[in-house]
């Protein structure tokens, strides 16, 4: 991809977070699923980190090395045209010399732009100090637009999720952060673990800038996060597990019963998933003569 029509699939997928539709993302995780939702009309792909980790045989939680995590967005993004953003975990390293190299891998890569999470290990202790979250932002922020390709920074904060710390001091300590990283540059910023309405209400008054949800069991509905000015609702590694959930499902009905009635539910045609992946295979093979 020339560094031209990258740039221009950045402004696209910036503009995509301004509304006044909510920028919805059920997360892919391989270029078969990213071809699927892009047919369907999404205007842009997303991946999952943990959904790509568990494909590759990892658990989540940055086990994946960043090169095998960007292999596949690199798939990915050869296999789409819409823009593709990366879930870059807390991206593969601490200091911002080491986000000024995912910056430009990133890009080799193909995507752009990339969630950043604030957490780098399994415990609250990992929470990294909001001074230096704020640098390796603005790190990627520099780095990237001297390439010619400013990515489009969704960050993230894990105050909910973990969670870390009281919670009643979970609120003020996420608008905090959230604040402080859009402040160093990010389009976007992502409180996952945030379910109740109310809630997602008085985040999206006081963050001041553009809010990603991830869609869980509890969570509004789309149009209703839409009402509540949510600028983007991931869903993060939901389709990937519940599509793992599908072939559990059959392969016990097998077992059991020796057929499964789910086995050719909702299946896609073998000629149309053929046909598709076909078209993206051809697609990436003129990119590279081009």
């Amino acid at each position: 991809m020339n560094t031209t029509e990258q740039m221009r699939k950045a402004e696209a997928l910036r503009k995509l977070h301004v509304g006044p539709r909510t920028l919805v993302l059920p997360n892919a995780w391989d270029a078969a699923s990213a071809r699927v939702l892009e047919e369907l009309g999404y205007p842009a792909i997303a991946t999952t980190s943990a959904g790509v980790a568990f494909a590759l045989g990892y658990s989540d939680g940055q086990r994946i090395s960043r090169d095998e995590m960007l292999d596949i967005v690199a798939r990915i993004a050869r296999a789409v045209r819409v823009p593709v953003t990366a879930d870059m975990e807390s991206g593969y390293g601490t200091t911002p010399a080491e986000m000024a190299e995912t910056a430009k891998a990133i890009i080799r890569a193909g995507a752009v732009g990339l969630n950043l999470e604030d957490v780098t290990g399994d415990t609250e202790s990992s929470q990294v100090d909001i001074a230096l979250q704020q640098e390796k932002i603005r790190t990627i922020r520099e780095v990237s637009a001297s390439l010619g390709v400013s990515l489009v920074i969704n960050a993230r904060t894990d105050v909910y999720l973990m969670p870390i710390g009281p919670a009643a001091t979970r609120f003020e300590r996420t608008v905090e952060r959230l604040r402080a990283y859009r402040a160093a540059g990010a389009d976007c910023v992502f409180a996952p673990g945030v379910s109740d309405r109310a809630l997602i209400e008085e985040l999206v008054k006081a963050v001041g800038a553009p809010l990603n949800i991830l869609v869980t069991p509890g969570c509004p509905p789309i149009p209703e996060l839409q009402e509540l000015g949510v600028a983007r609702a991931s869903i993060g590694s939901g389709v990937m597990r519940t599509t793992l959930g599908l072939v559990r499902r059959i392969g016990k009905e097998l077992l059991e019963t020796g057929m499964s009635t789910a086995l050719f539910e909702g299946a896609i045609p073998f000629a149309e998933i053929n046909e598709l992946m076909a078209r993206a295979a051809s697609r990436s093979a003129e990119t590279a003569h081009s």
